[in-house]
């Protein structure tokens, strides 16, 4: 009798944690099915299935519409070069040559060949197109050269700082050196000092010549 007592113990005590689980599954089903019949759905984690891993950063989300991407560096570099070509009078020459052209052409030949009749409209139009990309490249040139200027400003202040800085420890030196010259005795000093002792010892013979 003992003995069927304490196998039903250990079965009761290994059912037990057994239990607990399932119930705790079902519940978990009955919370389910509640939010399900509410219209409440669970709420994942963002940026994928799973839980969120607090040891990884966080991905932005996608974009619908994926952008283009380009190197800022290489782009910058190719506004400068049409800039300085927009400021030189290579550009304005060329520039002259093609309206002008772009004049005879619709104004002197016949009609059939003409493409662009008076008033140019045409021709304003891809003015105005050139104008407007060139002012943003022209600012995007201007704003890397402000860059550069203010990198250029803050070195030169930098290297004025250690001038000045290197001309006070130059100049303490200096300060320095001269009060230990001053203790030293020079050679105008010893050789008046010689001169005076000279002159003691021949007062001192023409004393004892006379005596």
């Amino acid at each position: 009798m003992d003995d069927r007592k304490r196998e039903d113990r250990k079965g009761r005590r290994d059912d037990s944690p057994r239990q607990r689980i399932q119930g705790e599954l079902r519940e978990l089903r009955q919370l389910r099915e509640l939010r399900a019949r509410e219209g409440v759905r669970p709420q994942r984690p963002e940026g994928g299935t799973g839980r969120s891993r607090l040891d990884q950063p966080r991905t932005g989300r996608r974009a619908l519409i994926p952008m283009p991407t380009y190197d800022p560096e290489a782009f910058g570099k190719l506004s400068e070069r049409i800039a300085r070509f927009l400021g030189t009078g290579r550009f304005i020459v060329w520039m002259s040559v093609v309206i002008v052209a772009w004049v005879v052409w619709n104004t002197l030949l016949p009609a059939t060949v003409r493409f662009d009749e008076y008033p140019f409209i045409f021709l304003t139009l891809m003015l105005s197109l050139q104008a407007s990309y060139a002012a943003p490249l022209i600012l995007l040139a201007q704003n890397r050269q402000d860059d550069r200027d203010r990198v250029n400003m803050e070195q030169d202040r930098a290297r004025s700082d250690r001038n000045i800085a290197d001309t006070e420890y130059l100049t303490r030196e200096v300060a320095a050196l001269r009060q230990g010259l001053g203790e030293v005795a020079t050679r105008d000093f010893v050789r008046s000092e010689l001169m005076a002792l000279l002159k003691e010892l021949d007062d001192r013979r023409e004393s004892r010549d006379l005596v």
